[in-house]
């Protein structure tokens, strides 16, 4: 009898009666309690603790779910798998079924980012290559079902990593296209970074919803130029911010000047530094003149040399000047053309004296050959 009583609780000791999830990790999504050839017995304990949903599949058909709290199992709260079996008021013998604990929490900072770069034309430079990054929260939907179904499938044990590669596919196609259409210059990107996000967070949900979950938040964080380019746009930032180079250029000679008085030691000869530093002035100041001048067109590295400047004419011919004599008083010096005004006005006559430079004495203006050729030229009076 005693040898009875012994293999009976042994084999009822295999039973399983308490069934729960413990959950010890930060990315596992679905867990099977492990039954190992055991089996449930009516009555047993079921625990689903807050952010996990029980699921229970007879052969391969789903059955009842079971929200967060303690159940047990019997009949009356198993009516799906009572329907499978076919059970009628109850049951006394033990039962096979998978239990699957689904974990609803939201999986938070999935990182997604462009694993080449996006071809896109911008308004400013033209064709560009972009990249982009940033992160994504997720969770199972309230229905369970259609996520072991389509993803997890028989699977013991199916953490985030099985799915997330798929999902960044969804992400990454969806962002190109967007990106795309937008038209909006790479300069403004950053003023649109949450736009962005907003809008692809209503454009993902239908896309995840097909594996049975849930997108709660999309970021994009970064949608950056390639290096070259980055270069270039951080050199123009800097010759914006240094405004002219000629008087850049000074205060950098002035400032090597001083550094060199205060540091006699350092090597090198003031002089001769300064010399040699004037010499750079020289030329920096030459090309930051044609820099400067959107006439003289830009230079880069001796590929275009600057064009020569036009040679200038030389200075106009000094007229010359006479000093007249009008009722014995000096007067002038006057141009020649003022004194054909006077002799028109009658003021200047054959016979008045006038004098310039490198005539000996007063002459007659009627003698001097310049002149003479002005009163020829002028009518007699009326």
């Amino acid at each position: 009898m005693a040898l009875f009583n012994k293999i009976k609780q042994k084999a009822f000791g295999e039973f399983i009666d308490i069934i729960e999830w413990t959950d010890d990790t930060s990315d596992t999504m679905i867990w099977r309690f492990p039954r190992y050839n055991s089996e449930i017995k009516n009555g047993a304990q079921l625990t689903v603790r807050e952010t996990q949903v029980a699921v229970l599949v007879n052969e391969g058909q789903f059955a009842d779910v079971f929200q967060p709290g303690r159940h047990e199992l019997t009949t009356s709260n198993m009516p799906i798998l009572t329907t499978i079996r076919g059970w009628k008021y109850g049951f006394n013998s033990p039962f096979k079924v998978d239990v699957y604990f689904v974990n609803t929490k939201q999986f938070l900072n999935q990182r997604w980012g462009t694993a080449n770069p996006i071809m896109m034309r911008d308004p400013e430079f033209g064709p560009i290559r972009l990249r982009a990054f940033g992160s994504y929260n997720f969770r199972v939907q309230e229905d369970p079902i259609p996520f072991i179904k389509n993803v997890a499938g028989t699977s013991g044990e199916f953490t985030t990593e099985g799915i997330s590669e798929q999902l960044r596919n969804f992400v990454i196609t969806k962002f190109t296209d967007y990106l795309g259409e937008s038209k909006i210059a790479a300069l403004d990107l950053a003023a649109n970074m949450n736009e962005f996000s907003q809008e692809l967070t209503i454009g993902l949900k239908d896309d995840f919803a097909e594996y049975g979950i849930e997108l709660t938040r999309f970021l994009v964080e970064n949608i950056s130029l390639p290096e070259a380019v980055e270069e270039a746009l951080d050199r123009r930032t800097s010759m914006g911010v240094i405004g002219n180079m000629t008087a850049y250029t000074q205060m950098q000679f002035a400032d090597s000047l001083k550094d060199s008085a205060n540091n006699p030691a350092g090597g090198g000869n003031l002089a001769g530094d300064a010399m040699g530093a004037g010499i750079g002035l020289a030329m920096a100041g030459q090309m930051a003149g044609q820099m400067m001048n959107p006439q003289a067109g830009q230079f880069h590295g001796g590929q275009q040399p600057p064009q020569q400047a036009a040679p200038t004419p030389p200075p106009m011919p000094q007229q010359t000047t006479y000093h007249v004599a009008v009722g014995g008083v000096q007067q002038g010096p006057f141009p020649v053309s003022q004194l054909q005004q006077m002799i028109q006005q009658e003021q200047l006559t054959r016979d008045t004296l006038v004098w310039t430079a490198g005539m000996p004495a007063w002459a007659a203006a009627n003698s001097v050959q310049e002149l003479s050729q002005l009163f020829g030229a002028v009518p007699p009076p009326l």
